[in-house]
């Protein structure tokens, strides 16, 4: 990869892609968060193939390769790809960067950013965490700001299109950031080649860098653990169901009785009255932060309970 004079040299394992220029007519549903993911001259099949189950594991679908080796039925990429053999691996497309360019709004990964403004090309960056969450907030945005428009319409009628009305309404969400113009198209995760990543060209042509943390002695992944952690991050905007049941948490009534039993658990056993208060208040913090199951604040209940009634026997 040839590098600019003021940026050190992408990584392998980075993912870098480019957009923001050209024509991007296509455009994502704005009800569910589209994400591509894109991989540019991958070398090792067995790689494309981590990379599609990843995805097929956090609830990604669409797969695009620029100039990649042949993949075939029975290689490495379909032996590494698991369960996304079925369908992640073999629905793949083949694009160009340009096409890549023109559609998606991008985002390009590397593990060398750069450390401040000078070195624009790869500066300012987020984590993938801190992405997730920026890209939650401008989806959540766009969606409203889309419902705003449509109720206005439906409201004003043909008329109220006409003059133009809901083009200077307020902000649904006055509190989330004003850049749902991110969206306009679908967005693509961008990872590099193994051996250089993206070049400095290629960078440059991204719409956002993110760089993964990782030990400043050794920062650079192998290009299937950068796309896997990423996309483990933004699992939530694909909104794929967990082969984990939800976590259920203990009414409101069930941990207000456990705090009376405690309550009464304290006057049994004679604690100072003018430091009932404070430990009443601490048993709150610390079972709040814990957040309790109905099972767990119903044992502990019964436990209280018991003491209670054994203080009181013996007394």
């Amino acid at each position: 990869m040839t590098e600019a004079p003021d940026d050190r040299p992408s990584d392998d394992r980075s993912v870098d892609n480019g957009a923001g220029q050209g024509d991007r007519s296509v455009v994502a549903d704005s009800s569910a968060a589209t994400i591509t993911v894109v991989v540019v001259e991958p070398a090792s099949k067995g790689n494309v193939g981590t990379i599609a189950r990843a995805m097929r594991n956090f609830g990604f679908a669409d797969l695009k390769l620029v100039s990649p080796p042949e993949i075939e039925p029975g290689d490495d990429a379909y032996g590494f790809a698991g369960h996304a053999r079925e369908d992640v691996l073999p629905n793949h497309d083949v694009v160009t960067f340009e096409d890549v360019i023109e559609r998606f709004h991008t985002i390009g990964f590397t593990a060398h950013a750069g450390e401040d403004d000078r070195r624009h090309v790869r500066y300012p960056f987020t984590s993938p965490a801190d992405l997730a969450e920026s890209l939650a907030r401008g989806l959540a945005n766009d969606r409203a700001t889309d419902g705003a428009t449509a109720a206005t319409r439906t409201e004003g009628g043909a008329d109220a299109d006409a003059a133009g009305v809901g083009a200077a309404d307020p902000d649904p969400n006055p509190d989330l950031p004003a850049d749902t113009e991110r969206f306009d198209a679908p967005i693509a995760l961008v990872f590099g080649r193994e051996d250089t990543g993206l070049s400095n060209d290629e960078l440059a042509r991204v719409d956002e860098i993110c760089s993964i943390p990782a030990s400043a002695d050794y920062p650079v992944l192998n290009l299937g653990q950068a796309a896997t952690i990423a996309l483990y991050e933004l699992r939530e905007l694909a909104d794929p169901p967990s082969q984990h049941a939800p976590r259920t948490h203990a009414t409101a009534e069930a941990t207000e009785g456990l705090y009376e039993q405690l309550d009464a658990l304290l006057e049994a056993i004679d604690h100072p009255a003018e430091k009932r208060a404070k430990a009443g208040r601490l048993f709150r913090r610390v079972f709040g932060r814990a957040r309790l199951t109905g099972r767990e604040a119903a044992t502990l209940r019964g436990v209280a309970r018991r003491a209670t009634e054994l203080v009181k026997d013996r007394s």
